[in-house]
């Protein structure tokens, strides 16, 4: 890792990597673009809660699945190609979103846009921390700030358009993306680091690992947690289009804050297990008081940020937790923890909904927390086993990785 002064040359980068760099602020803006029309869209298609939070299963099984052979297809027809098949993906599929009829086809269509997601942004780092000058370093911290810009801007996005139509943050996506399109076309030129061919087994075999297959599960409850918070919460607030987008506005500045300044702070100090046994719980605690004054919106809010707070450091300590648990290539492992943990985000807003209906605002929350501790149950029955993941102190550019990869779902 190049640790020249990064201040004096992160605004100095070649055209190509401030392509790459707007084009994942678009990206990272989709996470939470959705979630201020959910009740809208809900409302307009004559859907239910349960229809409505399956965008967010479609979304996330595809994108999921799709991480398993992004190394594959990515170390075969170049990062270029694949950045490229992500992004025409992703606008054809928000394209088709936009101009939809019923809940049904937006279902089928995010499930397209899952797999644009999961090509784009498997290859986007890579890509720019070969391209950019300074070293990486400085390639990491412009990946931060494209982080920090598009998880707060999404949802602050998505109210505005909202507030005039549900179709339009889908065709505000279109239009950013194609963008981004066009940018990386014209300006991604030149040689690019290139990557040795990935077995197209290599993800499914890398669970195997018993430290990865601790963590991957201990992900996949806490995603459901994660989904809950951010899927779900936009229902029992009962706000305006605007008045949701600026709640999780907030909520995407805290955990863009926490995920790029505090994570690596705690981490210099803890061991990464003794991190995600502090968080967890207090996640937990979270959605249990979120639950109790569902009925009071501004308690509501106040929860919502706390949980941003509290998501954006375990994002960055789990991510980096399975960089350092095997030998594997970093895209290997990501991807194989990745296909695992997007289950858990895929199933828990349709059934937080449907517990929602059966039972009151309450339980959804109640079901949540307990999700977050199967998760810390797992990492603490599972510590003697993850003492690798504790023995290594990462550098500015694994922490930059885990920033990235851990907030990109």
């Amino acid at each position: 890792m190049t640790s020249a002064s990064p201040s004096a040359s992160i605004w100095r980068q070649p055209a190509q990597v401030w392509a790459v760099a707007f084009a994942c602020v678009v990206a990272f803006m989709g996470i939470g673009l959705v979630d201020p029309i959910l009740p809208a869209i809900a409302e307009s298609l004559k859907a239910d809660a349960v229809q409505t939070e399956l965008l967010f299963t479609s979304y996330l099984l595809v994108t999921g699945a799709a991480m398993l052979i992004t190394s594959w297809v990515s170390s075969r027809i170049g990062a270029k190609a694949t950045l490229l098949s992500g992004l025409a993906l992703i606008v054809a599929f928000a394209l088709l979103c936009a101009l939809s009829g019923s809940v049904d086809a937006i279902i089928g269509f995010r499930a397209g846009w899952g797999l644009g997601n999961a090509l784009f942004i498997s290859t986007a780092l890579a890509t720019i921390v070969g391209a950019a000058s300074g070293g990486s370093e400085s390639a990491i911290i412009l990946y931060e700030a494209a982080l920090g810009i598009g998880i707060a801007i999404g949802p602050l996005l998505g109210g505005l358009l909202g507030e005039i139509s549900w179709r339009g943050p889908f065709f505000g996506v279109v239009v950013l993306m194609a963008v981004a399109f066009v940018a990386v076309l014209v300006l991604l030129r030149g040689p690019l680091e290139k990557r040795a061919p990935v077995p197209l087994s290599a993800p499914f075999t890398a669970l195997r690992n018993p430290a990865l297959a601790i963590l991957a599960v201990a992900a996949l409850f806490y995603n459901i947690g994660f989904f809950v918070l951010l899927a779900f919460s936009p229902f029992p607030l009962g706000f305006s289009a605007m008045g949701i987008g600026l709640t999780f506005f907030g909520w995407g500045v805290a955990l863009a804050i926490t995920s790029v300044w505090v994570a690596p702070i705690l981490l210099r100090r803890m061991h990464r297990t003794t991190v995600m046994l502090i968080i967890l719980p207090l996640l937990a605690i979270d959605l249990v008081v979120g639950g109790l004054l569902v009925a009071s919106p501004a308690a509501l809010v106040i929860c919502i940020i706390v949980g941003g707070l509290l998501l954006g450091i375990m994002n960055t300590v789990l991510t980096e937790a399975v960089m350092e648990s095997t030998d594997l290539p970093r895209a290997v492992a990501s991807s194989s923890y990745s296909a695992v943990r997007f289950i858990g985000g895929a199933v828990a807003p349709p059934i937080a909904a449907a517990l929602w209906h059966a039972f009151g605002a309450t339980v959804p929350y109640l079901f949540a927390a307990a999700a977050v501790l199967v998760a810390v149950l797992t990492v603490a029955l599972g510590r003697k086993v993850l003492l690798r993941v504790d023995a290594h102190k990462a550098d500015r550019q694994e922490e930059g990785a885990a920033v990235l990869i851990g907030d990109a779902a």
